[in-house]
């Protein structure tokens, strides 16, 4: 079967990310021509193996400025957008990324004529909600809509992989933190999913799958919550340490404590705190109606258990593969 991006081109803003080499490494192998946008395109020289001899092509866009983003959609078939912060970091925003960079991006790829636009959201996403991450999310759907009404937005809950910063962050803390916290007592539920089957999701959506101007909820087989989570986490690293209960009022007080620090060193921000007051599952009515990961072609999602305990194993006490030693 021929692939289906053959001589076509996509542009993909965060290609050179997390969820990013990801998406770029599925439409490669479908032979897309890409171009993988990024602030930093002198760092995404990873991406490059991922396809053949000039398949992918790194190019300098940033968000907050539409011009850039017009020069990498022009010509572009298909463009897709994964750009996002979850904390305030100097100018890159709630606003100016997950709000008005989603409307960008979307308005870009309406004037370059663009057939096929992907918007990856977030789970919690609500105009509504007391957290500014999640009302920026909200903003940005609601504006990529406006300017482009086909697009097909993804809201996946926490997304694992061999570089996420849920699994490895939390294990890292299990090597030197005498104790784990537990804010709010854990009973946050969450619904991991693979940021492969992510991937895919995306790749199919420009084949043809999706319905065009549809919010899809992607979460994987197994819901959890954070205490069960961190138990996971723990024994698939060897380590047993003890839980410090943490209500969320003393949470944002410590947050409100830090808050001077640059955001790559304080333990947590008061808007996650404000997230993690809410269940980040796939809703009833999303199952319902088909808006979730089997919508987009993925009818089997990889569970916890078969990809994490491969990449945490680095932080067993005695090293990876210390298990194979006898």
């Amino acid at each position: 079967m021929a692939n289906s991006g053959a001589d076509k081109l996509v542009t993909v803003f965060g290609g050179s990310g997390f969820l990013g080499r990801h998406v770029v490494r599925a439409l490669a192998k479908e032979g897309w021509r890409i171009r993988a946008a990024s602030r930093r395109p002198d760092l995404a020289g990873h991406l490059q193996p991922m396809g053949g001899v000039g398949q992918i092509m790194p190019v300098q866009a940033n968000l907050r400025y539409p011009e850039s983003v017009a020069r990498a959609v022009e010509g572009a078939d298909a463009v897709i957008n994964l750009v996002s912060t979850l904390a305030r970091n100097g100018q890159q925003t709630f606003d100016a990324l997950n709000a008005k960079g989603a409307r960008a991006v979307a308005r870009a790829a309406r004037e370059a004529d663009a057939t096929s636009f992907v918007h990856v959201s977030a789970l919690g996403a609500d105009i509504k909600s007391k957290s500014d991450y999640a009302r920026s999310k909200a903003e940005g759907e609601r504006a990529v809509l406006e300017e482009f009404p086909s697009a097909i937005i993804l809201r996946p809950s926490i997304v694992f992989g061999p570089e996420d910063e849920f699994f490895n962050r939390f294990a890292a803390m299990a090597q030197i933190s005498p104790m784990m916290p537990l804010v709010g007592g854990g009973r946050t539920k969450f619904q991991p999913v693979f940021v492969g089957d992510i991937a895919v999701a995306i790749s199919n959506v420009l084949a043809g799958g999706g319905k065009p101007g549809t919010v899809y909820e992607v979460g994987g087989p197994e819901v959890a919550t954070f205490r069960q989570l961190l138990d996971r986490t723990q024994t698939w690293t060897g380590r047993s340490k003890p839980y410090f209960p943490m209500p969320f009022w003393l949470a944002k007080l410590q947050a409100l404590l830090t808050w001077p620090l640059p955001n790559s060193i304080r333990p947590i921000t008061l808007d996650q705190i404000r997230l993690l007051q809410v269940d980040n599952v796939v809703s009833e009515a999303a199952v319902k109606e088909g808006r979730t990961l089997a919508g987009l072609g993925v009818a089997q999602a990889q569970p916890i258990g078969a990809i994490v305990p491969l990449y945490l194993e680095r932080f067993r006490p005695k090293g990876q593969f210390s298990h194979y030693r006898g």
